[in-house]
């Protein structure tokens, strides 16, 4: 007899469905798993057998084949577990019948215990998609399932439950909807930065167009205090960019069974010893890396030029096109990477360049050397390149208490507003990923305008891409002032913020 039990499985980060077909035959018992199973998948013959033992069911004695299909797509993890547990034993004529329209995952203990798998969200919106009604998930992955919308979850404790439900002796409630509950949380704030006022302006620019950010300055002076401050400045995401965000956190196994979904935007900041891989994502099972777990929020590098040349050279296409293609012997993946980069650097090797003490021992071609780690067209992506001078002692000292982040981050909703309403709601949100097709009509220039961009142009020697740049930065700058259109004043200011003499000391 053959039984195919619908189930779900993952593709880097997007769900699909699977089926486990499960036949009984004769001959001498034999358990084999077929479909391209990894080892994990293969040995979910142990956890099945006990576990079918061990929920008070005859395990069955015949030569028992399963098949997970699609059969030519390799399958990893213990999310089978389940379906295949279910199939064996509609197989044996346990069950009398599994509902058409359920599915089931999750990976079993050996004591019948189902226990909580990674990657639930997107299998949950594949399973939408697919004409699932009901779905089968472990307990402590119920309140993720429910996320996707418009499917009947239940949380399965153990399979004895399980069983019992589906021969309708003792049925389980389905799981309630998830909701986040309203709870503030406490971000590091601005108005612990003493003094900084230029940077913390750059700072509200950079949160309210989306722009990517570069701090450079001495030891001290307050670079990786101000890039971690940025969340606690920046919108929240709206219930689409929240569910995109969720759902590679939870492939990666970072989401929290209790608050699945992630309601601010990610902050990822990874050592300056992270890989490429790492960074842009891969592996033996193609999992995303930091730049997707950065996926509409934040990416801080800090000691930018620390890092290897070819991890920083990694992002320059995902800084273009907001997703990182990688391609391993075990397929190509597309995952999203639209991140804001936030970058923070020593003026030099020994970082004292340019401070008042004057303790800086490195030559001009020290200096040199350590800025060239940084390639050009990396830096031609970032679009504010800030100098964090030295904190004075007064400023330290001071007696009035700064402006705080709540003060800022209503400036920076209201710009986004302005945004928003521009884009027409569609894939565009803020000012970064305005196309160049949209540049001419959303940034024209009057006459003084058109003057200072040509003069910045040629003396700075600004390419087609930094050009486009500011005027992406001057119509936030315009936006954050409630300006119609871009005057002098706001080019005048994000043309400053595009100054690489600083880089030089």
């Amino acid at each position: 007899m053959v039984v195919s039990v619908r189930s779900l499985g993952l593709n880097g980060i997007a769900g699909y469905e699977v089926g486990a077909e499960c036949f009984l035959s004769g001959g001498l018992p034999a358990f084999d798993i077929v479909g391209l199973p990894d080892a994990a998948v293969r040995e979910a013959r142990e956890r099945v057998r006990a576990a079918v033992k061990n929920c008070g069911v005859k395990f069955p004695v015949s030569r028992i084949t399963v098949n997970l299909a699609p059969a030519n797509q390799k399958k990893a993890g213990t999310v089978y577990d389940l379906p295949i547990f279910i199939g064996i034993l509609a197989a044996a004529e346990e069950l009398k019948k599994i509902p058409a329209d359920a599915a089931f995952l999750g990976e079993l203990s050996l004591t019948g215990a189902v226990r909580g798998v990674s990657g639930v969200l997107p299998m949950a919106l594949a399973a939408k998609e697919a004409g699932i009604a009901t779905l089968f998930v472990p307990a402590e992955n119920a309140a993720e399932a429910t996320l996707a919308g418009g499917l009947a979850v239940y949380g399965v404790a153990d399979v004895g439950a399980l069983v019992a439900h589906l021969r309708g002796e003792l049925p389980l409630s389905p799981a309630q909807s998830w909701s986040p509950e309203e709870k503030a949380e406490d971000l590091p704030d601005l108005r612990d930065v003493m003094g900084q006022e230029n940077v913390k302006r750059a700072l509200e620019i950079a949160a309210a167009g989306g722009h990517n950010l570069l701090l450079i300055g001495s030891p001290g002076s307050g670079k990786s205090m101000l890039a971690k401050r940025l969340p606690s400045i920046l919108p929240d995401m709206t219930r689409r960019e929240a569910l995109a965000v969720s759902g590679i956190w939870s492939v990666a196994g970072l989401t929290d069974p209790k608050h699945p979904l992630l309601l601010r935007r990610p902050f990822r900041s990874p050592h300056h010893t992270a890989s490429a891989v790492a960074l842009s994502g891969g592996g033996p099972y193609l999992r995303p890396g930091e730049m997707s777990l950065a996926h509409n929020g934040v990416l801080f590098l800090d000691e930018l030029p620390e890092f290897h040349r070819d991890v920083l050279e990694a992002m320059r296409q995902p800084l273009e096109d907001g997703e990182v293609t990688v391609s391993r012997a075990g397929g190509t993946l597309r995952l999203p990477a639209r991140f804001q980069l936030i970058c923070a650097m020593n003026p030099c090797r020994c970082g004292w360049r340019g401070h008042p003490s004057g303790r800086c021992t490195c030559s001009d071609r020290d200096v040199e050397r350590y800025v060239e780690k940084i390639s050009g067209p990396l830096l031609d992506r970032i679009d504010l390149h800030v100098n964090v001078p030295s904190v004075e002692y007064e400023a330290l000292r001071r007696k009035h208490t700064a402006e705080d982040s709540a003060a800022v981050r209503q400036r920076v909703e209201t710009a986004r507003k302005l945004q928003l309403a521009r884009f027409g709601g569609g894939d565009i949100s803020c000012n970064a990923q305005m196309p160049p097709a949209m540049l001419a009509d959303t940034c024209s220039l009057d006459a003084a305008g058109d003057a200072l961009m040509k003069s910045a142009f040629e003396r700075m020697g600004l390419t087609a891409r930094s050009h486009d740049r500011v005027l992406r930065v001057a119509r936030t700058i315009a936006d954050l002032e409630g300006a119609e259109r871009i005057e002098a004043p706001h080019l005048a200011e994000a043309i400053q913020y595009r100054n690489t003499e600083i880089l030089k000391g």
